[in-house]
């Protein structure tokens, strides 16, 4: 039987990791209504400024965040919880995992099955190239990423979404077993642990520019996904080791603002010479992982509490689950509503109103869910009492 103190978070929130999050949640977003309207010939962006069309093109950059947020965030709870990765328990580690994201993610197959056969436009697999028990087993097996790639073609959106939390988890399917055989190996194995994450860096780029096939292959692959993921976490280990010891607020300052400002110049500024030499090496996803572990890196060791014009942004990084899982649902619904009401106007008042309409539709969505839903079932399943 668990002990109770075994799934107690044993990370305290840190703020300016939740507004990380939170930003790159907005860039999925972003470019999931760009995407979405242009799907229905309507030129979101069109006349904008350049940084202002910018603000669209950061999903992929948001889901490399998440990638490197969730490697960090995991690795640091567990040698938080369990004391070190040796003592680490795969039945707690499986159990709390499975309490987080199989309730929400199970709600959701079940409405997006409902709709897919009620026939309801915009949730209708295509048969050509996917059946419905085949998308739900690679759903819940974690190989919808793969599945796609394979077959060169898209689920439809809500469905697609699921990529990421593929990679994600098949990750974690073997992070505690590795974890617990190399680092109960000393020294060596702890070094062995090391090379391995790096070993996940280093294949990255060979992954996203090299061995692909198709575009799919090279945006979906486990691979790339789990080069950034390795990131956070070789990051987690470096501040577990630092934790003790009394670092200078102003050097940790610093490479906290080095990270957001590499931040900044990746979402504001394509252009930027350096951008390209690393996105024809593949290594653009590396740099952007490694600018977010910078901030990690700072933000946990300085603890510096959030101020409050950040509060909705750190907001959005605490839902961001639920928020990733749900929004496609308020993105086309949106958009149809401006399709019905306003045809393809390129109006850019009217667009923007739109645009920031969809996108603060989605936060009470993304409330419910975890209020009412997905919170409630994630201490049940953990058997933790209500606060």
């Amino acid at each position: 039987m668990v002990q109770e103190g075994e799934l107690k978070a044993s990370v305290a929130r840190m703020d300016g990791v939740d507004a990380l999050r939170g930003l790159s949640i907005l860039a999925v977003i972003l470019l999931h209504i760009w995407i979405r309207f242009r799907g229905v010939d309507v030129a979101l962006g069109k006349g904008w400024s350049r940084y202002g069309q910018r603000l669209f093109f950061n999903g992929g950059n948001g889901v490399t965040v998440f990638f490197a947020v969730s490697g960090f965030l995991i690795t640091l709870t567990s040698l938080r919880r369990f004391g070190s990765l040796d003592r680490l328990k795969p039945a707690v580690f499986y159990r709390i995992r499975f309490a987080r994201i199989m309730p929400l993610l199970l709600l959701l197959l079940t409405v997006l099955s409902v709709l897919h056969l009620a026939h309801v436009d915009g949730y209708v697999i295509n048969e050509k190239h996917f059946t419905l028990p085949r998308a739900l087993l690679a759903a819940l097996t974690f190989h919808l990423n793969w599945l796609e790639a394979s077959r060169d073609a898209w689920l439809p959106a809500v469905w697609t979404v699921l990529w990421s939390l593929s990679i994600e988890e098949m990750f974690y399917l073997f992070f505690p077993l590795v974890s617990v055989a190399l680092f109960r190996g000393g020294r060596f194995g702890r070094t062995a642990w090391i090379v391995l994450a790096l070993a996940f860096v280093a294949v990255g780029p060979w992954a996203r520019v090299v061995w692909p096939h198709n575009d799919l292959q090279a945006e979906n692959s486990y691979l790339a996904g789990m080069a950034s993921i390795a990131l956070g976490c070789l990051t987690a280990l470096i501040v577990n080791e630092l934790r003790a010891r009394r670092l200078r607020r102003s050097v940790l300052l610093a490479v906290e603002i080095c990270g957001w400002l590499g931040l900044v110049m990746v979402a504001i500024w394509p252009k930027w010479h350096v951008l390209k030499v690393l996105g024809k090496s593949g290594t653009d996803d590396t740099f952007v992982a490694l600018v977010a572990c910078l901030v990690m890196f700072g933000v946990a060791l300085r603890g510096q509490h959030g101020g409050r014009w950040g509060a909705p942004l750190r907001w959005m990084g605490r839902h961001s689950y639920e928020l990733y899982l749900a929004h496609e649902f308020v993105v086309i619904a949106g958009v149809e509503l401006f399709v019905r009401w306003f045809g393809k106007s390129d109006s850019r008042g009217v667009l923007a109103s739109f645009v920031v309409g969809i996108v603060l539709a989605t936060l009470p969505v993304g409330w419910a869910l975890a209020r009412w839903f997905s919170e409630p079932m994630n201490r049940w399943l953990r058997g933790a009492r209500p606060a």
